[in-house]
């Protein structure tokens, strides 16, 4: 089942917070959307989920017009916000029976849904709990469990690991490798490393527009096409200021025991160029190669404004 925006754009007062946004999510694909604080993101997932109407433009889930088909869309999406909205004096089972209800899923065949999300959501061991008495991790996980309650084709996960500890995050994170095999799904998150580990594609949006749609290793060498950055180890230490007597290189990085990080905007492959300025200064080269970006530089440079 696709997700399609079309030129979706939302206003709050003078500040224009999407800017005709448009991109389409596949059946079966996980798809990171990242951006600056206040970029659009949850103004755009709030748009698809029905939750919000756009100023302009269009949604279709499965072919569908959210606006027309608002009631048996929300039936196909599941939706954790950003902030998750828990009713922290219910029991784990009590809250999920009352999700189940509201997509009309009662007596038995909601009691069995439910066993099989408390399993597939690893909430087993706290089931007996009040949600009020269970830590930020588990918390998360039946907001995960509320969105998957009625076996949604599309989910729409807002910041799913948002304030966890890094054993929460990867918990969280091989959860929802899990159980988006056989759905469509549009996660936005601040950590990158997710995006890479989990995520078919990436969006970028900055100031309410799309500036990015690429998989995430494509998009790693758009990154070393924007600036070039190559390592160096020497045998011997040395002025690092040296470097900027090559044409072109515009910052110098010292690393430890000898390395150096040297940067360029320039187009063309400079390699050989260091490699014959490297060898008039007598320098004997240890290692020497060219260093793709990490998604979170990439990101940098294409949100830096």
């Amino acid at each position: 089942m696709s997700i399609e925006v079309h030129q979706i754009s939302k206003t709050y007062g003078s500040q224009l917070a999407v800017d005709q946004v448009s991109f389409r999510v596949h059946s079966g694909e996980i798809v990171g959307f990242i951006g600056p604080n206040g970029a659009g993101k949850s103004t755009t997932m709030k748009i698809i989920t029905g939750t919000l109407q756009p100023d302009r433009g269009t949604v279709l889930i499965k072919d569908m017009q959210i606006k027309a088909h608002l009631k048996e869309i929300r039936n196909l999406i599941g939706y954790l916000p950003e902030h998750n909205p828990l009713y922290l004096e219910m029991y784990i089972r009590e809250y999920l029976n009352y999700v189940a209800g509201l997509y009309r899923l009662t007596g038995s065949r909601a009691g069995k849904r439910i066993d099989e999300i408390i399993e597939m959501t690893g909430l087993g061991p706290e089931a007996h709990k009040m949600i009020g008495d269970l830590s930020k991790g588990y918390r998360q996980r039946v907001g995960l469990a509320q969105a998957l309650v009625h076996d949604p084709e599309v989910l729409i996960l807002d910041e799913p690991t948002s304030g966890l500890d890094p054993n929460q995050i990867v918990e969280i994170r091989n959860m929802i490798s899990r159980i988006s095999r056989e759905k469509t799904v549009l996660l936005s998150t601040h950590i990158l490393q997710e995006v890479e580990a989990i995520c078919d594609r990436v969006l970028i949006i900055d100031r309410g527009r799309i500036v990015a749609d690429e998989r995430a290793d494509l998009l790693r060498d758009k990154g070393t096409q924007l600036t070039q950055t190559i390592h160096i180890e020497v045998d011997r230490a040395m002025d690092p200021e040296i470097w900027k007597q090559l044409p072109h290189i515009e910052h110098v990085r010292i690393l430890e025991n000898n390395q150096f990080l040297l940067e360029t905007h320039e187009s063309r492959d400079i390699r050989a160029d260091i490699f014959n300025f490297a060898v008039n200064q007598n320098l004997i080269i240890l290692s020497f190669s060219l260093r793709k970006k990490s998604l979170e530089e990439v990101f940098r440079e294409i949100t830096k404004g």
